[in-house]
């Protein structure tokens, strides 16, 4: 829609964005996950040709501009924007007192549209109904929310070797932040040649590690080529199941046996 308007009105296409998200300043351990990375933002912008992307960073001098001296000194003087479209909950300014009533008031020099709302199923599509549809493993309806599979993004790096040792070697995903979703899934690599199908697990490993950071490792089903230092995306199509602790590494080995199997029925019905 804002690249159509922008068509329209012969201005060039452009998104605002946060960089943290502003409840990750103010409490980082109980922000919500993010749903992808600036880089990932970035990319989707781009694929719907988006023109200019401006990325603003949250700090304290941001957040303690009033509503009206954000849209003075950031939408007026920073920017000069033209033609300006938010959603209709769409809040900004120190202590969130600005809101849709008020950019609309105070738009001199520019015009306001509000977002229409979309739903899907009868849900608003929301950031906060897709955190929820991954973390109930409802891959499916994230998917639809969303209007493609949720993905994750980042350079395959070198671990710790087990599963190699194992039988099942794994490209090994660092995550800067803390995931939507956690578990074993079937899943799409792209980034390695043609799309490849895999096995992912997304979690701590309860069974090789204490206390460990979360870690995406994905399993490629019949690849055998070394891709370390590639930039890879994961698209999760299918939850197989939750992590869990085994009491050994035999246990833990028939299990991912069984994560295979399940994960080639899965793409065999899918052909």
């Amino acid at each position: 829609m804002e690249v159509e308007a922008a068509d329209d009105l012969s201005l060039d296409s452009a998104v605002l964005t946060f960089d943290p998200h502003p409840r990750e300043f103010f409490a980082r351990d109980a922000a919500p996950p993010r749903l992808s990375s600036v880089r990932e933002r970035l990319e989707q912008f781009r694929a719907h040709g988006v023109e200019r992307v401006y990325i603003a960073r949250f700090n304290a001098a941001l957040a303690a501009l009033s509503a009206q001296e954000f849209i003075d000194r950031i939408l007026v003087q920073r920017l000069g924007v033209r033609w300006v479209l938010v959603g209709d909950d769409f809040r900004f300014g120190r202590g969130r007192l600005g809101d849709l009533a008020v950019l609309r008031a105070s738009a001199a020099t520019f015009s306001v549209e509000a977002m229409r709302t979309i739903s899907i199923d009868a849900e608003r599509a929301s950031s906060s109904a897709v955190r929820a549809a991954l973390a109930a493993g409802e891959l499916d309806h994230a998917q639809r929310l969303l209007g493609r599979p949720y993905a994750i993004s980042g350079h395959v790096a070198h671990g710790a070797k087990l599963g190699t040792s194992l039988g099942f070697p794994t490209a090994n995903i660092a995550l800067r932040h803390k995931p939507a979703l956690s578990g074993i899934f079937a899943v799409r690599v792209h980034g390695v040649g043609p799309p490849r199908e895999g096995v992912a697990s997304l979690g701590v490993r309860p069974t090789v590690a204490a206390h460990a950071v979360p870690l995406l490792e994905v399993y490629l089903l019949d690849f055998h080529e070394s891709i370390y230092g590639r930039r890879v995306r994961v698209e999760f199509l299918r939850k197989l199941r939750d992590e869990e602790r085994y009491p050994d590494l035999d246990s833990l080995t028939r299990q991912i046996r069984l994560d295979v199997a399940n994960a080639r029925e899965f793409f065999s019905a899918q052909a």
